[in-house]
């Protein structure tokens, strides 16, 4: 049995990969990182302090993929904090709430941070987060698509509340990043970083 068979088994996962996600104040993170990682939810409100991080494990293609994902402060006086965490992050999840036309039309601003800080390949997912809420929604599926495809970037509504599309779009990115990494192999692009399963840590990318 090789050392490198051996350090996975000591791991007991093919990948890992950092994941963070972003967005205004209010639009779900937490809950989104809560639903996801502990398959809870609730309906009372507390603004994240800073960061916070959940790990989870996910089944892609038969390969083990561990997911590391940071929930990030959307208010304005942490953003010197948060935007520390978009350096060295294999994806961005930029989420905004489809009752508040305000979070949506901040994405951009959002984005730009990302384009500053992040490696310039990151994975970026577009997620309208409490479609649940129809009646109060204030933004159409059909604007946030139209702006995802304006910023070349992928899109899905989610509801936390009720789960809807929540292990979707984590595993969305997960697999986006994995046939990204096999492309970067097989190109011998030296600008890859180091994915958990052959090295300790990993930097990788999406187009």
């Amino acid at each position: 049995m090789t050392s490198s068979t051996n350090e996975r088994m000591k791991r007991d996962y093919d990948y890992l990969f950092k994941l963070v996600l972003i967005g205004d104040s209010g639009v779900g993170k937490s809950c989104l990182l809560l639903r996801f990682a502990d398959d809870s939810f609730t309906d009372s409100y507390i603004s994240t302090i800073g960061v916070d991080f959940r790990f989870r494990t996910l089944k892609i293609n038969k390969k083990t993929v561990k997911l590391q994902i940071w929930d990030t402060a959307g208010q304005e006086r942490f953003r010197t904090i948060t935007s520390a965490y978009y350096r060295g992050a294999d994806g961005i999840i930029m989420v905004y709430d489809v009752t508040s036309l305000e979070s949506f039309e901040h994405v951009d601003e959002w984005l730009n941070e990302v384009d500053r800080f992040a490696h310039e390949n990151t994975c970026k997912l577009l997620v309208g987060n409490k479609a649940d809420l129809t009646d109060d929604r204030k933004v159409s599926e059909e604007s946030a698509r139209a702006l995802a495809q304006r910023l070349h970037i992928q899109f899905l509504e989610t509801s936390a509340k009720t789960s809807t599309n929540v292990t979707t779009a984590f595993s969305l990115m997960a697999e986006e990043l994995i046939a990204t990494l096999k492309n970067v192999r097989k190109s011998g692009t030296a600008d890859v970083a180091k994915l958990s399963s052959t090295q300790e840590e990993k930097k990788g990318c999406c187009k």
